[in-house]
């Protein structure tokens, strides 16, 4: 009997830094990663963006797995959807 409670004494502060690793790390990330996904989908033509790499572009055609963005300069560069970082308002 006294092994028991051992055994669920060593386990719970095991149970307890899982769960607050998932609620601070883990959590936060799907919601972050699902929000992004969602605002991709939603890009259209004439949308301002702005890349992970900085690039501030505005979308002339939207494929389905690329865009087509338009620099400052008007020249016409493909661009791979996740790369995308923010939507410009």
């Amino acid at each position: 009997m006294g092994q028991g409670g051992d055994l669920i004494s060593s386990l719970l502060p095991l149970v307890a830094l899982f769960a607050i690793f998932y609620f601070l790390i883990i959590r936060p990330q799907q919601k972050q990663a699902k929000q992004h996904k969602e605002m991709v989908a939603n890009l259209k033509k004439g949308d301002k963006i702005v890349t992970h790499g900085g690039l501030m572009v505005e979308i002339t055609k939207v494929e389905e797995e690329y865009l087509i963005v338009k620099n400052h300069d008007n020249s016409e560069m493909k661009l791979v959807r996740e790369f995308v970082s923010k939507v410009e308002a």
